[in-house]
């Protein structure tokens, strides 16, 4: 498994192994669940992979959104 040092290696990790695409909607309630401190899930993230690791991947989720932001609509999408 590689390690996730660099915004590259995590959007590869979640959108090619994880197959999860990254939707404006998966965006918005990881970042809205990662922000949550006191969310059950959060506290088992911060548990596992510590403090930091969760502002970086906070961080990684917020180059994602504005990269989603500035994307341009394909053959009709918005």
């Amino acid at each position: 498994m590689r390690l996730l040092r660099t915004y590259d290696d995590w959007k590869h990790c979640i959108v090619e192994i994880c197959k999860v695409p990254l939707s404006t909607d998966y965006v918005t309630a990881r970042l809205q669940e990662l922000r949550d401190e006191q969310n059950f899930n959060t506290r088992k993230f911060i548990k596992s992979w510590g403090e930091q690791h969760r502002q970086q991947v906070v961080a990684w989720f917020e180059q994602a959104e504005i990269e989603l932001s500035q994307a341009v609509p394909r053959n009709g999408e918005t």
